[in-house]
């Protein structure tokens, strides 16, 4: 395979890569485990490739110096960091890490800072651009060969973590790695937050929800709240890595919203963290004041925290202290949170 191809190849497998690890990090329901089987095999074409761009990066840093050389070299230790921690989380080594940082988020780090790099290398090689000779006969037999290559790898990979009794075995189809296996040990579920939240310590005696519904404003206690105790065993699937199923009381939405509603339901935190969810999911989602039987602690969403079953965990809203309901579609978000 010539350098063209090669980088043109390895161009196609990092967007893809970046796409199906974007769509996997947002799914929570069962249509995550093929996307997150296309984001495995483009992983792991970047390394039925590395042979040939090998080469193309001994040429290409014996004729280059200065800037652009050195963002070559960094753009490769990036990718090649993303996929080194993508199989070290597979096989199960999520939750050990680098200390405090799991694998994951190495991985998912090391992606989003290639992003702009994989930018500037695909316009400083505009000779990479597809032709119409790609779509040869030739040419798609050695694409076939690149996946096929990336199959087998990903193959070898999964038996190897099952016949070795890792926990990667044991991974739900988003990717994540059980943390409690059973849902009464609800102290070994960890305590995260999305990106610069704080943990809230807040006093229940005067604190208040607010539910507004057009005109119609009522703020609940924590009493009246925790009095309803509506259950639900759900699975919190954390985008760090790591899932637990665990059983959650309090109250159902919808029981806290009129017959009459329309629109979408914004849950806001007492951090200004919101989501915007579906109307039509009211009677499933839960506003959790108790775990497994004991009340929520601190890092858990005390007094009040939003329960989404079959949603990651970026849904599931801490130390809530407001629910509206608003006439914009649920969708009228940004698909991850950028506060």
């Amino acid at each position: 395979m010539g350098p063209r191809r090669t980088n043109l190849a390895l161009l196609i497998v990092l967007v893809a890569a970046l796409a199906t690890g974007g769509l996997a990090f947002a799914a929570g329901t069962g249509w995550a485990r093929p996307v997150l089987v296309a984001h495995g095999l483009a992983g792991l074409a970047v390394l039925v490739l590395a042979p040939w761009k090998s080469v193309v990066v001994r040429r290409g840093l014996a004729r280059r110096s200065g800037a652009g050389r050195w963002a070559s070299v960094a753009f490769g230790v990036l990718v090649l960091a993303a996929v080194a921690a993508g199989l070290a989380h597979a096989s199960g080594g999520a939750l050990a890490g680098l200390g405090p940082v799991s694998a994951m988020q190495v991985h998912v780090g090391a992606a989003l800072a290639a992003i702009p790099l994989l930018a500037w290398h695909a316009a400083a090689r505009g000779g990479a651009r597809p032709r119409r000779a790609d779509l040869s006969r030739r040419a798609l037999l050695r694409a076939g060969a690149v996946a096929g290559g990336a199959g087998l790898l990903l193959l070898a990979v999964e038996g190897a973590t099952s016949l070795a009794g890792l926990p990667g075995a044991r991974r739900r189809f988003t990717g994540s790695l059980p943390v409690a296996a059973t849902v009464a040990d609800p102290a070994r579920i960890p305590v995260t937050q999305w990106l610069d939240d704080r943990v809230q310590v807040l006093d229940p005696a005067p604190w208040r929800l607010r539910v507004r519904a057009g005109p119609t404003t009522r703020e609940w206690a924590y009493a009246e709240l925790d009095a309803f105790g509506d259950r639900v065993e759900a699975v919190l699937d954390c985008t760090g890595g790591w899932y637990a199923r665990a059983t959650w009381e309090g109250v159902r939405l919808d029981r806290l919203l009129p017959s009459d509603a329309a629109g979408s339901v914004v849950v806001t935190s007492a951090t200004g963290y919101r989501r915007r969810l579906p109307l039509a999911d009211a009677g499933t989602l839960l506003l959790a004041t108790r775990l497994d039987g004991r009340p929520l602690s601190a890092g858990h969403g005390f007094p009040a925290r939003l329960v989404a079953p079959g949603r990651r965990g970026f849904w599931w809203v801490k130390w809530v202290t407001a629910i509206e309901l608003d006439p914009a579609p649920w969708w009228r978000q940004p698909p991850f949170p950028l506060t």
